[in-house]
């Protein structure tokens, strides 16, 4: 009697499962193919995405050899290419390596160059703050107080990684610019800063006494 029971019951299932495979079936192939047909997708998407990676890079590498070989123009030119048709990682390197290299001939324009990545949005912020400082460098015999503090105030910042570096333009640029107050402020934010490398610390020393030297004249 059990057995039949058994039987009975295992038939109701199948007909529920069919009634459920007839209503929904093409659902379910429907759903699988579209499953699978995703995984390829994002594979071959990954796939492409490597391969222009890896092309980016070659591109760089090839425009790197022509400017360490002083071919100055064509890396130039190697660079803009990258920078405008490479994958978004090479084209912000193509950017800055092409602006390094415009520094050797063109100091304003290099750091035209750099400032524009700054203000660049769409680009990681850790290299937006690199460009800054590299302009800042280019830009410290020259520009005023009051731009510099508009680029590097904010890097300078307790807890900034680059605060060190930012530091030290901003006490130079206030020293060329006879702001002593500012010279001051800045050299004590190196010297506070229990962080600040050696080197850096070293070089405010030479800063600050330079400043009191002229002080006493």
């Amino acid at each position: 009697m059990a057995d039949i029971f058994q039987e009975v019951d295992e038939e109701v299932r199948r007909e529920q499962l069919k009634k459920l495979w007839d209503r929904y079936g093409l659902l379910v192939v429907i759903l699988a193919i579209l499953i699978v047909a995703g995984v390829g997708g994002w594979r071959f998407y990954q796939y492409w995405e490597n391969q222009k990676a890896a092309a980016a890079g070659a591109q760089f590498e090839q425009a790197v050899a022509l400017a360490d070989a002083g071919k100055a123009k064509e890396a130039e030119a190697a660079f803009a290419k990258i920078a405008t048709e490479s994958a978004a990682g090479y084209r912000v390197l193509a950017r800055l390596r092409a602006a390094a290299g415009l520094s050797e001939q063109d100091a304003k324009g290099a750091a035209a160059a750099y400032n524009k990545i700054a203000d660049d949005n769409t680009v990681d912020q850790s290299l937006r703050d690199v460009a800054a400082l590299r302009a800042g460098l280019l830009m410290v015999d020259s520009a005023s107080l009051a731009d510099m503090q508009k680029r590097l105030d904010p890097m300078a910042a307790p807890g900034q990684p680059f605060r060190h570096t930012a530091r030290e333009l901003l006490a130079l640029s206030a020293w060329r610019n006879h702001d002593v107050a500012a010279t001051k402020r800045y050299l004590d934010m190196i010297t506070d800063d229990p962080e600040t490398p050696p080197g850096t610390r070293s070089r405010a020393d030479v800063l600050a006494a330079l400043l009191a030297a002229n002080g006493k004249s």
